[in-house]
């Protein structure tokens, strides 16, 4: 389940980034996320029930994330700044998952994707307060989607390790 929604992550990442290029609208784009929000969170139940209650919160921190970005682009709200503390926060539940993975389970891979995370909402944080171009939070947005989604997803889909 969890891989299934790295990639359904990745229609929201690259739509999103497209917008801060400048391609795109806010209201489609926030129709997307709040897709994306919802499905991450349903997945994060899905995870619960599962006993995965370690992934699941992961997932909660991000699939909220997403539904609050999904309102700011629907509503048009004007000050970001509630965006970027969400941000913030999951900036934080990003570290300490990636502290757990290279020291609890030891997957580095997943350390990687967790650092990249960490690195990507604090971006957003930063664009939120003005002290981010969007210009680079979409390239860093762009450039995440293969390393932190679609490689874990699509080679574990597939029964296949990951690089390292």
């Amino acid at each position: 389940m969890t891989l299934a929604i790295l990639i359904a992550i990745s229609l929201m990442w690259l739509p999103v980034a497209l917008l801060f290029l400048g391609y795109g609208e806010a209201k489609g784009t926030g129709a997307i996320c709040a897709f994306v929000g919802i499905c991450v969170v349903l997945g994060a139940f899905v995870n619960a029930i599962q006993n995965d209650a370690f992934t699941a919160g992961l997932l909660f921190a991000h699939g909220l994330l997403y539904c609050t970005v999904a309102f700011a682009l629907l509503t048009g709200l004007e000050s970001m700044h509630s965006v970027g503390n969400v941000s913030l926060t999951v900036a934080i539940v990003s570290f300490i998952y990636m502290l757990m993975y290279y020291h609890v389970k030891g997957s580095n891979y997943f350390t990687l994707a967790c650092a990249g995370y960490t690195v990507l909402t604090l971006e957003v944080w930063l664009n939120a307060y003005g002290k981010l171009s969007g210009k680079v939070l979409a390239w860093s947005l762009i450039i995440w989607v293969p390393i932190g989604l679609y490689i874990p997803a699509f080679l574990l889909l597939a029964g296949k390790p990951l690089p390292f």
